[in-house]
């Protein structure tokens, strides 16, 4: 765990480091329904606890997660290779399934740090 120097852990905080700890390397040979199976108990024990004083403050790490989310579809999808092809395909999706992943009720946009 991650800490502050005084003891207190900030929930962005947790979650980066559960978006760090996952690192989203996973196999491309995995569907996007097996992907989110694998990695929503961990978000959404994260986020349903730390979302639940401060939940603005989860935009970030989230937007980081969603991020990692279009990196992997760029990986997988080489006709997705582009960047905005690959935004655009995430939010397909993220508006055809919007419950898929546990983070998705609070942002579906991926942040612009690329």
């Amino acid at each position: 765990m991650l800490d502050a120097g005084d003891g207190h852990i900030s929930g962005p905080q947790v979650l980066g480091q559960v978006g760090d700890h996952q690192r989203l390397e996973a196999p491309t040979y995995l569907s996007f329904a097996e992907l989110a199976r694998r990695i929503n108990p961990t978000w959404r024990a994260g986020s349903n606890y730390y979302g639940r004083f401060y939940r603005s403050a989860l935009t970030p790490p989230l937007q980081r997660i969603n991020a990692y989310l279009v990196r992997w579809i760029r990986k997988k999808y080489k006709r997705l290779a582009a960047l905005r092809k690959a935004l655009g395909k995430m939010r397909e999706i993220a508006k055809r399934y919007p419950h898929m992943f546990a983070h998705w009720k609070v942002t579906t946009t991926a942040s612009s740090g690329w």
